[in-house]
């Protein structure tokens, strides 16, 4: 028995005036507090281990995403910069990373068909009973060909419908055309628009149960028309560096080296220059922020990982990154690089010192910004490979909850420790509660016997002396 329940023991002072619940349970904590105290140091210390990997895997995942973000929209995306801003704007997607300059000649823009449809006398009068269809595909002079793979848009029209109620319902039915009504010269007009593209004509095909009612005049068709077609559908057709390409839509994609354009006028005759801008200072601006960010974890690195005062002196997660961290600067970013180019980290300067933080040699970095200013640019992609690849790998690396030598793998397994301690302390609570239990139904017993015998005492030397006055 250890000396804190002997002294608990003591109070016990011949078994008269004691608080017998207050013991047992006194003595119930005292029975299980040093193992309890030994779980619960072990549970501090490994939550102060699972703060630390969460927060130094937290870290290099904030650095691949600020490095991501900044090559896709800010100063490392390509600038591009076109010399007729009129007649198209220019962008580029995500991992891509175009070079030199690109000669555009829009000869013609994307757009849809439009009809002008006569309608009633007046705006509140209704159309006409019947029914009204739509149907998609190109127009070629007077004919037409239907597309087969898109649904026609058929409406019943009710008696009392009104123009304006047609208009909105082929708005509604939400398959790239828009209606409204317009009351001009000639009274009211349905307006029917098309998406862009020459594949997204239609023709208006109307059966009313009136021949006579202004339902059958909203009918349509190429063959037909007599001036209510007021723009045909066509593609956008362009010249890139002389070669001919159209497009459904004024914005055109899978372009060459990613670019983008957003047609917006016609330049026939007069080809505009696309170029793009060079980055040499933005490179050289993020290679300084990201040594930066790279000694805010080189130093989280040497204070975690110290072996005497470090919460993860012995961690394997933070042995791998530090691992990593160490050859970094040698490590081939960019595997494909055409000889002379750069290829590594240490090609745009990130060195190594002797205590683990890195440092900028500005003369390689300078050299190579000199020598090869669109290879280190290239080197800034959201794509396979590059610097953003090589860093968003090891922020990945070390989130791998399945893997047990990375960061996450570390805190899983300290994880699971805590609960195995968080189960072993309530099995501790259960086996002190059925203790404190046991001994208070043993010390009120006590209690009660010792109570007895104090009262049988006084009543015998109550006897004993009353007998004592009796003989005197």
């Amino acid at each position: 028995m250890d000396s804190s329940t002997s002294s608990l023991v003591s109070r016990l002072g011949g078994g008269s005036g004691v608080d017998m619940v207050k013991l047992a349970s006194d003595l119930a904590d005292a029975r299980y507090a040093t193992q309890i105290a030994r779980l619960e140091a072990r549970n501090e210390a490994l939550e102060a281990r699972v703060s630390a990997a969460t927060q130094l895997r937290g870290q290099f995942s904030q650095l691949a995403g600020a490095l991501g973000d900044r090559i896709r929209t800010g100063d490392l995306s390509p600038q591009p910069s076109i010399g007729n801003a009129a007649v198209a704007s220019v962008s580029v997607a995500p991992g891509n990373n175009p070079r030199g300059s690109y000669s555009l000649e829009v000869t013609q823009l994307a757009r849809g068909q439009m009809l002008a449809l006569p309608g009633p006398a007046t705006a509140t009068d209704p159309v006409g009973e019947g029914t009204l269809t739509i149907r998609f595909g190109t127009v070629d002079g007077t004919s037409f060909a239907a597309d087969t793979e898109r649904d026609p848009v058929e409406l019943t029209i009710a008696p009392g419908e009104t123009l304006a109620q047609v208009a909105a319902r082929i708005t509604g039915a939400d398959v790239g055309l828009s209606a409204y009504v317009v009351s001009g010269a000639s009274g009211p007009q349905l307006v029917v628009k098309g998406g862009e593209g020459a594949a997204k004509a239609f023709v208006v095909e109307t059966i009313a149960s009136d021949p006579g009612s202004a339902l059958a005049g909203l009918g349509w068709s190429p063959a037909a028309d007599s001036g209510q077609q007021r723009q045909s559908a066509q593609d956008a057709a362009f010249l890139l560096d002389t070669v001919a390409m159209t497009s459904a839509t004024n914005r055109v994609t899978g372009l060459p080296e990613g670019m983008q354009f957003d047609l917006k006028a016609t330049n026939a005759g007069a080809p505009t220059t696309i170029g793009f801008a060079d980055r040499s200072a933005q490179v050289a601006s993020v290679m300084n922020d990201f040594v930066s960010a790279l000694n805010d974890i080189a130093g989280q690195l040497r204070e975690l990982g110290d072996p005497l005062s470090g919460d993860l002196g012995a961690d394997p997660g933070l042995r791998a990154l530090r691992g990593a961290f160490a050859s970094l600067s040698s490590t081939v970013v960019m595997p494909d690089a055409a000889p002379g180019e750069p290829r590594t980290l240490g090609d745009l300067g990130l060195s190594l010192n002797r205590d683990g933080s890195f440092r900028i040699d500005s003369a390689r970095l300078n050299r190579t910004l000199a020598d090869s200013p669109d290879g280190a640019a290239a080197m800034f992609t959201t794509g396979l490979y590059g610097v953003f690849a090589t860093v968003d790998r090891m922020a990945r690396t070390a989130s791998a909850v399945g893997d047990p030598g990375s960061l996450a793998g570390s805190a899983a397994r300290y994880n699971a420790m805590i609960a195995r301690n968080e189960d072993a302390l309530a099995k501790i609570a259960d086996q002190q509660e059925r203790l404190r239990e046991r001994m208070t139904r043993e010390f009120v017993a006590a209690d009660t016997r010792i109570a007895s015998s104090n009262s049988t005492l006084s009543f015998l030397r109550a006897q004993v002396d009353m007998w004592s006055a009796r003989s005197e």
